[in-house]
């Protein structure tokens, strides 16, 4: 695209998941039944933690830190998308397009950071239990949470910036929500600044806990290398496992959408991806966590009992 044929763009049409309107019933059902068990997952999640005593421990504030996280991730995205398999009107302003593009980062590069500190919270539990309780404290964990919004937000901020200061040859958006790489595609010229920022301070600030992420479970290897009760080692294994599940889930598609050139964008394989990054990933991550995690379980069956209780 070039110059001559740019135009102000005051709003983007967002084309959604296809435009064959035959599917849009098949599209609207799949979201919204993916929206509803992203929302009832979290939300049992959510109540477990904050409801049993039990499971008042530094993990599992970290745990519903994530849930919320998840919760906001899909609701950034899936209700106007739902909206969209509905009805024709799909234009978006181009304000509401550079502030969704905005909480989504946000909130995406948010669930990162917390992954990273979940990563310490079971190099510690694993490593140096003895002073696991003096180490991971709730004091600690929000410290954690703090710092991280502190970075992700500047982060988001530019990348925004820079996205609604590029000229754009057309307000036809092959997507379902505002992403930064189909908005890069739309530029008239190469966004060279955009994908340089991208490549340098967006990998070091996306890529940063990941590499946390790594360090801390090669000094777990070390450690699980070590021990020579077969039950212990399976403890061990049992309670990263989970983790290890949503952190391959969420950096798998984080790597193959945003760590490429724009020239090689495809529309099609990126919106497949997309859905599964912000809808079924977020839904999965319940699943995850309480199937394998047995105070969860637990916690989940104790409020069941209480509510027939209750009934009764």
């Amino acid at each position: 695209m070039d110059d001559a044929n740019w135009t102000s763009v005051s709003e983007f049409m967002l084309l959604g998941l296809s435009e064959r309107q035959d599917l849009q019933p098949l599209i609207f059902a799949g979201l919204l039944a993916t929206y509803l068990v992203n929302l009832a997952g979290n939300s049992l999640l959510l109540g477990a933690v904050w409801a049993d005593p039990r499971l008042r421990s530094p993990m599992y504030f970290l745990l519903s830190q994530l849930a919320v996280v998840d919760v906001s991730f899909a609701s950034i995205t899936l209700p106007q998308a739902l909206v969209h398999a509905l009805t024709q009107h799909r234009a978006v302003p181009f304000a509401s397009c550079m502030a969704q593009l905005f909480i989504f980062m946000a909130v995406g590069n948010m669930e990162g950071y917390l992954l990273a500190a979940m990563a310490y919270d079971r190099y510690v539990a694993i490593c140096n239990p003895l002073r696991y309780a003096a180490v991971v404290t709730r004091p600690l964990c929000l410290k954690m949470a703090a710092v991280s919004w502190a970075v992700v937000i500047p982060h988001s901020l530019l990348h925004t910036v820079m996205a609604a200061r590029l000229r754009y040859c057309s307000r036809r958006l092959q997507h379902f929500f505002c992403d930064l790489p189909p908005l890069l595609h739309l530029s008239c010229t190469r966004p060279f600044s955009n994908e340089l920022a991208a490549f340098t301070e967006g990998v070091l600030v996306v890529l940063a806990p990941f590499a946390f992420i790594l360090a801390s479970y090669a000094r777990i290897g070390v450690a699980v290398g070590r021990l020579r009760s077969a039950q212990a080692l399976r403890k061990a294994l049992s309670t990263c496992s989970s983790h290890l599940a949503v952190v391959t889930l969420f950096y798998g598609t984080v790597a193959w959408l945003y760590f490429r050139p724009a020239s090689s964008y495809d529309q099609e394989r990126d919106r497949q991806v997309a859905i599964f990054y912000t809808a079924v990933a977020p839904a999965l991550n319940p699943l995850i966590y309480s199937l394998r995690n047995k105070d969860v379980t637990a916690a989940l069956r104790r409020a069941r009992r209480k509510v027939l209780a209750r009934d009764a």
